[in-house]
């Protein structure tokens, strides 16, 4: 994820035992009549990622989310820090099964009308899940457009750890980033890496905010004391990775040297000198092009907001930073475009391949500029006393996400893995990465499988001793 090393958070502890992993998707009762009837039934209410459960959705392939959103944020002090959001989600999908109920995720919102294809349908509400009984049922294969309204009073929603995430209410606006699953607090939605979607959005906000989401901004206007801000991010997405932050902004629009469209969101009560290294965005681009290949999306940019969620997030193609954007805390966001945007997590317990990678790119970078090499990198953090040797990296359990290890051990294993494979093998292991695992999900497994294919090395050892054993790698 971001450079969301939560260091207030550390005294957790390593990982906690991993949620139980979700059951298979019941399976519908045979109906009667030819051996050819559909079978129908629910979908499941969960993807099956043993950290997050009920997180995203069986039976359903979204395609696109249009989200039209009319928000309010929260009074000035004392009164409490509540926004109001209306929304109307339609959302495009294909059913992976014959379906006669399927579910959305939805938290902390009320909805007040689905239709799937124009007709009515019914749904109930739980503290989870939004669930749909469409009529007639959908067969698998069949495309889908289901409109949900829905509304309600938003908050500071918080994550298993007690950290903010997902619609973040504040004075003046919303911050709005949602990993690992908090994008159930402001859409309905199938909230799991594995379906990744397009987006469009339509922000409603009162005049003088701007409403700031992913990808290119197609148009503005404003009418009767309230601007509607509309964006188009047509590249698959990860849901959590949506944003549509909500603050005094000022947008500065550009084109970096690779030919990026770049905008970047400014807070106008955070100073020109907690944001000067953005300055540096068209050269980072530059550099990870060579490592990883062509800059993967439409557009890029940051957003800078003078509130503060702790940390930093790479929502696709704008970056966001809680009033301070450093030159490490850039180029690891950036980086995050190909490895975890591009190429997302399988389950969240791969989550060391988003941060391994966007840590390991810092190291880089840092040796581009004169500074540290990354070999001195990894010498300091292997010799440090103070180095966590603790944590199964590719397993690190649903508290252990953003834990040093995650992000520094991982880095020490692609380097340790550069030097075993040499460098022509390794950044052909990298860009191979992106290329075909790009726009959906891969596995660790499909990692270690990769890197034998192109280094024609058997590598069982070296990612055994590296990712799986809670120990300090002696011989590798």
């Amino acid at each position: 994820m971001p450079s969301r090393r939560r260091h207030a958070l550390l005294a957790l502890g390593s990982a906690v035992a991993a949620i139980a992993v979700m059951g298979a998707p019941a399976v519908a009762l045979a109906a009667p009549g030819d051996p050819g009837t559909p079978k129908y039934g629910a979908g499941s209410d969960g993807a099956g990622d043993p950290y997050f459960p009920l997180a995203g959705n069986g039976g359903t392939d979204v395609l696109h989310y249009d989200l039209d959103l009319d928000y309010t944020p929260a009074p000035p002090e004392p009164a409490p820090i509540e926004g109001h959001l209306d929304g109307v989600a339609t959302i495009d999908l294909v059913a992976t099964q014959d379906l006669d109920r399927f579910n959305l995720d939805l938290r902390g919102l009320t909805a007040s009308s689905v239709t799937v294809d124009g007709k009515p349908a019914t749904f109930e509400q739980t503290e989870n899940e939004l669930v749909i009984t469409p009529r007639p049922k959908l067969k698998s294969g069949a495309e889908a457009q289901v409109v949900v309204t829905y509304g309600g009073t938003t908050i500071q929603p918080t994550d298993i750890e007690g950290a903010l995430y997902g619609w973040v209410t504040t004075r003046d606006g919303a911050m709005v980033v949602s990993e690992p699953e908090g994008s159930a607090t402001w859409f309905p939605v199938n909230d799991h890496p594995t379906d990744k979607s397009s987006f469009s959005f339509e922000v409603t906000v009162p005049e003088g905010l701007v409403a700031v989401a992913n990808g290119l901004l197609t148009g503005s206007s404003t009418a009767d004391g309230t601007t509607t801000w509309t964006w188009d991010a047509p590249d698959p997405m990860a849901a959590y990775l949506a944003t549509a932050s909500v603050g005094d902004f000022t947008l500065d629009q550009y084109t970096a040297p690779n030919g990026t469209p770049i905008i970047d969101a400014l807070d106008q009560d955070v100073l020109a000198s907690q944001y000067v290294d953005l300055a540096l965005t068209g050269e980072m681009l530059v550099f990870l092009e060579g490592l990883y290949g062509p800059y993967p999306f439409n557009s890029y940019g940051a957003i800078v907001d003078d509130d503060s969620v702790g940390y930093a997030l790479e929502t696709q193609t704008r970056s966001f930073f809680s009033r301070r954007a450093r030159e490490g805390t850039i180029v690891h966001e950036l980086a995050h475009q190909w490895m975890g945007d591009e190429v997302s997590t399988y389950r969240w317990a791969d989550i060391w391949l988003n941060e391994g990678w966007a840590t390991y790119s810092e190291w880089m970078w840092n040796e581009f500029r004169g500074r540290d090499t990354a070999q001195e990198a990894f010498d300091a953090y292997y010799a440090d006393p103070e180095t966590e040797w603790g944590t199964v990296v590719a397993d690190p359990g649903p508290f252990g996400l953003f834990l040093s290890p995650v992000y520094d051990r991982g880095a020490a294993t692609l380097h340790a893995l550069r030097v075993k494979i040499g460098d022509d093998a390794f950044f052909e292991l990298a860009q191979t990465w992106v290329e075909r695992f790009g726009g959906g999900t891969a596995s660790t497994q499909d990692f270690a499988d990769l890197a034998e294919e192109v280094s024609g090395q058997d590598l069982d050892a070296f990612f055994e001793v590296w990712l799986y054993t809670p120990e300090q790698p002696l011989s590798w």
